[in-house]
């Protein structure tokens, strides 16, 4: 499979006779789609994920700040108005936290007076040790900020702490042990599903030794760090919170495969490699990779990328999408999913044929495997490869 010559299924393009009237009357057909998912009680959250993974995302900020807490579950009549105080000074974590704050001066917009990029690094740090102090169980880990200055943009202070909560006891609880033990496990996932798409590229990286840890600043981070367009950034965002919490891993496998022919024009050598892999191209097509990595998780869901042995992780446990009966809705999903089976049946005894639109379709089958896969899973199982040595953060986040 050539990843790198595919095309997203429906993108506009000025080639193929699709104009920019076109291009707004199904973006605002989306909002209104949004809008009634939204206005529906209880909130019709099957249908947000498909929003979110579907081409274009959530489009605006105003939108993500609708959408992102019912993806998330939460309840913004349960965030209180005031957030707790926070005591720097007797804080384990201040210092580290405060440097990679002070270091996070390209994640903001080019542009913005100092005086108003200070006051946000200020709620940034504060989020940080506010959900730290909350959640002992959690570590921090360099890169976290990356994460948190992400939904701080995008929603404020108030909600962006609420949020940033339970994805740090959901989504990255994995990352915020005291060890990195299960970060590499999680990472193992890397090769193969490289391996089953272009067993080539697999055997090329094989050969120059340059493992996986080109791709750790990319997951833990949800790449970004590594992307300078926050636009890509929140994108990928809108595709992640509305699918299973490995996606994350599918998503950096596509980039490797899209990059076949770097990749085997590359020295074989480990770090050619390495330096060439970690540096992600600024002009990726995101829209045909989403589209791939959610292809991919179908095709490969994780529980067959299983090998000998088994490590459990928080990932295996994820019981966020277990609301899916109250709040979630995957009803709404699998219901639909019956209907149009028992309509093929009936065309079928008819003697006609029934065509169902393939993008629909992949979007449905997606959003129910990222809420099947997580509720049905009592424990992931790893690749055997597991990472060596532990990597100095401090050499992949300059």
């Amino acid at each position: 499979m050539n990843l790198k010559r595919s095309r997203s299924v429906g993108a506009a393009d000025p080639l193929n006779g699709v104009g920019k009237q076109d291009v707004e009357s199904r973006r605002r057909k989306k909002m209104s789609e949004i809008t009634q998912a939204l206005s529906c009680r209880p909130v019709d959250v099957a249908a947000l994920r498909r929003m979110a993974i579907s081409e274009g995302g959530l489009m605006t900020d105003e939108i993500r700040r609708l959408v992102w807490p019912k993806l998330l579950n939460v309840s913004e009549e349960n965030i209180p108005e005031e957030l707790d105080p926070v005591d720097r000074e007797n804080n384990k974590d201040f210092n580290q936290v405060l440097l990679d704050v002070q270091r996070s001066l390209r994640r903001f917009p080019p542009g913005m007076p100092d005086e108003q990029r200070e006051g946000l690094q200020e709620e940034l740090t504060d989020i940080i040790l506010r959900v730290l102090v909350k959640n002992p169980q959690l570590h921090y880990y360099q890169g976290y900020h990356d994460i948190v200055v992400t939904f701080l943009l995008v929603l404020g202070e108030r909600l962006a702490t609420a949020l940033v909560e339970k994805l740090s006891t959901h989504h990255l609880r994995d990352f915020m042990d005291p060890t990195m033990d299960n970060t590499k496990h999680i990472l193992n996932y890397l090769m193969p599903i490289i391996e089953r798409v272009n067993p080539e590229v697999f055997d090329f990286m094989q050969q120059a030794e340059v493992g996986t840890i080109f791709a750790l600043s990319w997951l833990i981070t949800w790449f970004g760090h590594v992307l300078s367009d926050f636009r890509h950034v929140v994108r990928l965002y809108d595709f992640f919170l509305a699918c299973h919490p490995l996606m994350p891993i599918y998503f950096a496998a596509v980039i490797v495969l899209h990059r076949e022919e770097e990749v085997l024009d590359c020295e074989c050598d480990m770090a050619m490699m390495h330096h060439l892999l970690s540096r992600i191209p600024e002009d990726l097509p995101y829209e045909t990779l989403i589209s791939r990595a959610g292809d991919l998780f179908v095709q490969f869901p994780p529980s067959e990328l299983a090998r000998e042995r088994s490590q459990q992780t928080a990932v295996s446990t994820f019981k966020d999408f277990e609301l899916a009966s109250t709040q979630q809705r995957p009803d709404v999903v699998l219901r639909q999913r019956r209907k149009e089976q028992q309509q093929r049946t009936l065309e079928a005894q008819r003697g006609t044929v029934v065509v169902v639109q393939p993008t629909a379709r992949r979007f449905m089958r997606l959003a129910v495997m990222g809420l099947t896969v997580a509720l049905g899973a009592a424990a992931l199982a790893v690749v055997n490869s597991a990472l060596e040595w532990a990597p100095k953060l401090d050499l992949l986040f300059p």
